[in-house]
């Protein structure tokens, strides 16, 4: 079976490599995507797939095999924007390319572990390899925006029941077995105005939050650990103002506090612990979690709460095990087991639904939403071969 893979892999391999250097070229930033969808549904007709679909969200599915064990490998196909263009020292949407990289946003993050799953799912087919097994691909959108929220939408709809999800988010080729949650929560305090030359005749919100913002930076210091996930963190992230005019007294102050949840912890006790902060209570000001409503490309609507929890799976399951087995057959090479830093749609699949994850992926965690974002070229590669032979073994697990 080897053989066959890796000359079918050599055959596909400069395709491959194009395919990714187009979809980089075209911005594709959450619920923006639906050039890229369009592209990724020609490409799976191209190579054959079984069934193609792009649902109600926009999220682009293909399928490949017949069988009634179903599996699903998952990439987002939406993109952060580029930041400060001047901090690129090349155009993020040519998708160049040399010998050893292909360069550009999204090229780890994550649209080169997209299209090695999407190529593994044809060499799958194409070698006859899904014996008992349907494997979907799934192109999710609007992942950058609100991880998880595009299936949510697939799970909840019953589109497709997986038993299990390959996570193809950068990984550096090691597997991955979890990722602390995370959520968004915004802390307001309110003032009363006065003109800037009198200040004393009011209470300047900006000054109370001050203090709010001196407590919370030591409360990061106190949050949990764990001894797998690590400790649970806190940032501060953006801050807000109102004010009749640049010559008043400020009549209210916001921030926006990105939370990072280890295990044991969870949004209520995150919040609660704000609510808790002794200047918190002087000033009477309030902790709240956000809510993300913004339409997909397609006009789909969810209102859910920027919440997303933690999971990990056992070290010891079959997945984490067959995926580690999988590259050391494919490539003669042990790998790695860790999580990620960040978060991803395990979130929801993993997270809420309790559908098991399992990651793996091309590229480096270091280079997503960074300037002059790559990925190595033989990464692309491996990840195709490790993928096909950790599906194509499944069943004797």
């Amino acid at each position: 079976m080897k053989p066959k893979m890796e000359l079918w892999m050599k055959n596909h391999e400069n395709e491959m490599f194009a395919f990714l250097r187009a979809l980089i070229a075209v911005p594709s930033t959450s619920c923006c995507e639906k050039e890229v969808v369009t592209m990724i549904a020609d490409q799976m007709t191209a190579l054959d797939y079984d069934e193609i679909d792009i649902d109600a969200m926009g999220n682009v599915l293909g399928r490949v095999g017949h069988g009634p064990r179903t599996f699903a490998l998952d990439g987002h196909i939406d993109t952060v924007d580029v930041g400060v263009v001047e901090n690129w020292t090349f155009d993020p949407f040519i998708g160049k390319e040399d010998d050893t990289y292909i360069y550009g946003r999204g090229a780890s993050d994550q649209t080169g572990g997209f299209v090695s799953a999407l190529y593994a799912g044809a060499m799958l087919k194409a070698l006859d390899l899904l014996d008992g097994i349907s494997v979907w691909v799934v192109g999710s959108v609007q992942e950058e925006d609100c991880d998880g929220l595009c299936w949510r939408h697939i799970l909840t709809s019953k589109r497709i029941q997986p038993e299990l999800v390959v996570i193809t988010e950068p990984t550096n080729l090691n597997v991955y077995r979890g990722h602390r949650g995370r959520m968004e929560i915004g802390v307001e305090v309110t003032g009363v105005s006065a003109h800037g030359s009198a200040p004393e005749r009011g209470e300047n919100a900006i000054y109370k939050m001050a203090e709010i913002l001196l407590e919370l930076q030591e409360l990061n210091t106190q949050l949990k650990t764990d001894d797998f996930l690590g400790k649970g963190t806190l940032a501060v992230s953006e801050i807000f103002f109102t004010s009749p005019s640049r010559c008043a007294v400020a009549d209210g102050c916001s921030i926006s506090v990105d939370r990072r949840l280890t295990a044991g912890e969870t949004p209520e006790s995150a919040v609660a612990e704000i609510q808790q902060l002794k200047s918190v209570q002087k000033y009477g000001a309030r902790a709240f979690i956000y809510q993300y409503d913004k339409p997909s490309y397609k006009g789909l609507e969810q209102s859910v709460d920027c919440t997303f929890p933690t999971w990990t799976v056992p070290e010891d399951f079959y997945a984490v095990t067959q995926m580690a087995k999988a590259h050391r057959m494919m490539h003669l090479e042990e790998t790695g087991i860790d999580k990620w830093t960040f978060s991803t749609n395990g979130t929801t699949i993993m997270g809420v639904h309790g559908v098991p994850c399992v990651g793996y992926g091309p590229g480096e965690e270091r280079e997503a939403h960074a300037p002059n974002e790559k990925i190595r070229k033989r990464d692309l590669i491996k990840a195709v071969g490790t993928y096909a032979y950790f599906i194509s073994t499944l069943l004797e697990v």
